[in-house]
């Protein structure tokens, strides 16, 4: 079964939140102080806050991701040399169940955030590509460095990486996705991805069902 990279509690955003919308290509760094700001609304929200409204707090977030979130450049690179012989149908699904993947396993995470801090160290810029490094200071007093790979897509900065504590997202996937593919199939790779996307399904369906039967 796919396994998925370390999520720290509290640091959920860092990990879906994504370009500014309506911000025009800057320096990375002032975009995703942006971004941040963004999701910090929608997890401090009172409102959102309420019992049963964790599925409406996801799907706000969700919502950013769907729109600057560049799964189809992580889901390439993710599939590595896999991805060539794949045709134009195979990879508009594996984009699809790919970004359904990332989506539900860190924002079904999402009641972790609890106000930590986030610094800015610094940025640097390649031609359309960058990075931004950043680090979460934990209540604790420790410190988990973050740094978002983005690329320049027409006007903003789209993420499509991101580094915790030195591994890649990216680098994690394809290790699993290629392991899979060698020893069994491309194809097994997709049907494990779909009983995934069924398993969170189910999993939203039994949660909604005990908050209804609370109320």
């Amino acid at each position: 079964m796919l396994c998925f990279p370390r999520v720290f509690p509290g640091i959920v955003l860092v990990l879906v939140v994504l370009a500014a919308h309506d911000v025009s290509a800057g320096l990375p760094t002032d975009q995703l102080k942006t971004q941040i700001a963004r999701v910090l609304k929608i997890l401090e929200d009172p409102e959102l806050k309420r019992e049963g409204k964790a599925r409406e707090r996801r799907w706000a977030v969700r919502r950013i991701a769907d729109d600057f979130f560049d799964f189809g450049e992580t889901a390439k690179r993710s599939l590595g040399r896999h991805w060539q012989p794949r045709t134009p149908a195979e990879r508009e699904e594996f984009v699809r169940l790919f970004a359904d993947l990332l989506e539900r396993t860190y924002l079904s995470r999402i009641e972790l955030y609890g106000g930590e801090n986030i610094v800015f160290i610094g940025d640097s810029i390649d031609g359309d590509q960058a990075s931004v490094r950043t680090k979460i200071i934990t209540k604790a007093g420790s410190e988990v460095p973050i740094e978002y790979r983005v690329l320049k897509r027409n006007d903003r900065w789209l993420v499509y990486d991101l580094v915790i504590e030195g591994v890649s997202l990216i680098s994690n996937y394809r290790t699993q996705f290629n392991k899979i593919i060698q020893t069994s199939s491309y194809q097994e790779l997709v049907n494990k991805m779909r009983a995934k996307q069924e398993e969170f399904l189910d999993e939203e369906k039994a949660k909604e069902k005990r908050t209804s039967q609370r109320q």
